[in-house]
């Protein structure tokens, strides 16, 4: 509630400086302005993200303007609760991912803002150069989330699992290794599970249990979680 009567509140100064014709409020503090790749996240990108479910060819026209290569994958039901909407076949993120992802564009974008804006930066502050390539355990599964009776995020593409990085160097840095490591490798790690916390609205690692115990699992679902 408190962040709606903020973006109420942004809204109505937009619309009263925006009638009286003296001062545009920027996009990144314009609620209904779209996202934009290369500027940082603010108190607004939540919002903004949550959006795009409700506004495929805006999340289409935002990935279009990253590095990303992508096709849009038809909307499908493979099964009960299971199926693709709105989601697209990732090749290449702006680094090499190995086998190609599908995702819904929602979290598409997610992970997009979060690899420019929080494991990109992360790599450079602990060692001084960028990650070259992310190592995954798939995205799409039509299942039950890990003794419960209902869908996984995974049935529906809207959830991804992260298991390593390789930097520039070659250096490989993985989850089930270096999570709880003392030094830059831990604390690159802890500070990449921190910003999914950001960009994501569920995003669970190590200290979750013990099924997560050696990768990221972030995901776009109705489920605030960061643990």
């Amino acid at each position: 509630m408190k962040w709606l009567l903020a973006v109420l509140a942004c809204a109505g100064l937009a619309g009263a400086v925006s009638y009286g014709r003296y001062w545009t409020l920027p996009d990144r503090h314009n609620p209904w302005a779209p996202l934009h790749y290369a500027e940082p996240p603010n108190w607004l990108t939540r919002y903004k993200l949550q959006r795009l479910a409700q506004q495929p060819e805006a999340c289409l026209a935002l990935m279009a303007s990253t590095p990303w290569r992508f096709a849009p994958i038809p909307d499908r039901e493979t099964g009960p609760g299971c199926g693709m909407h709105d989601a697209i076949q990732v090749q290449r993120t702006a680094v090499a991912i190995g086998p190609p992802l599908a995702l819904t564009c929602q979290a598409a974008a997610s992970l997009a803002l979060w690899e420019r804006h929080v494991m990109q930066p992360q790599a450079a502050l602990w060692f001084g150069m960028p990650v070259r390539s992310i190592e995954h355990y798939g995205s799409y599964a039509c299942r039950n989330v890990a003794g419960a009776g209902r869908r996984s995020e995974h049935a529906t593409a809207n959830a991804v699992d992260l298991a390593g990085f390789v930097l520039q160097d070659g250096r490989r840095i993985t989850v089930a290794r270096d999570w709880s490591r003392p030094g830059p490798a831990g604390q690159f790690l802890q500070s990449l599970h921190q910003g999914g916390c950001g960009l994501f609205t569920g995003a669970l690692g190590p200290g979750y249990n013990q099924a997560h115990a050696d990768h990221f699992h972030f995901d776009r679902g109705p489920f605030g979680i960061c643990r």
